[in-house]
């Protein structure tokens, strides 16, 4: 069965319906058959569903976002549930130690993302992993530093991604490779983007990983949740009768 790819960070200026086009489209052309991308908390559905039908037309899914970043943890307590059944995915921004702690325990929380230029805030350790193997949160990194960041900056984040990896891999926290890109010229085919993570010692099949099954493993997971079927991991309803 061919291999599906996907996107879970693509970050068009959602003001500019041409450019989220244009990047739909290329996304399409590059080989992705799902995109995900951050929206505002308050979006309205009827652009959801615009969307929906943008990525319909090139032969894409999609799947809404939304990024939160909060400045304590229960701000983010306070904002997975307001918005755990309204986004397919859900991303915490970590900018402390306390948001990055509680965004690692909370079954809510999809992706862990951690800023790409500041080592100081990137705080994935093992403690980190540790409270992300026992929920369900994944390591997203973001590929667009990697091609914007230059000079000392450039290497002391690679330097970063290279620890974070191998804890990842400690502990069994999955890995989701997204591109981050706010245009097409920073979007790369799936296997460009798998070429980069060796840049971070991210063995060849872990990435090939990281660009499609984690990722789409997330959304079949958040869809099954949200649907009106569900009743608990595992359990779903099949049929209504009389003695149900």
């Amino acid at each position: 069965m061919k291999r599906k790819y996907a996107d879970l960070h693509l970050c068009p200026d959602l003001g500019n319906d041409e450019q989220v086009t244009r990047m739909a489209r290329k996304a399409s052309q590059l080989g992705y058959r799902l995109i995900a991308i951050p929206l505002p908390q308050n979006f309205p559905e009827e652009k959801i569903r615009k969307l929906q039908n943008i990525c319909k037309e090139n032969r894409m899914d999609f799947a809404p976002r939304v990024d939160l970043k909060p400045k304590t943890p229960n701000e983010l307590i306070r904002s997975l549930r307001k918005l755990r059944r309204r986004f397919e995915i859900i991303a915490a921004k970590c900018e402390s130690k306390q948001v990055a702690r509680q965004a690692a325990k909370d079954r809510r929380v999809d992706l862990l993302n951690f800023p790409g230029g500041n080592r100081r805030k990137r705080f994935f350790d093992k403690a980190e992993a540790e409270l992300a193997s026992n929920a369900l949160g994944s390591l997203e990194i973001d590929i667009k530093p990697l091609l914007t960041l230059e000079g000392p900056t450039r290497i002391r984040l690679l330097s970063s991604l290279r620890r974070e990896v191998a804890i990842a891999g400690d502990f069994h926290v999955p890995i989701v490779i997204s591109s981050g890109a706010s245009n097409e010229l920073l979007m790369r085919k799936p296997r460009g983007t798998v070429a980069l993570t060796s840049l971070f010692d991210l063995d060849k099949s872990s990435a090939i990983n990281a660009v499609s099954k984690n990722q789409l493993a997330i959304v079949k997971r958040n869809r099954e949740k949200l649907s009106p079927n569900f009743v608990a991991p595992g359990i779903r309803l099949i049929r209504r009768g009389k003695d149900c």
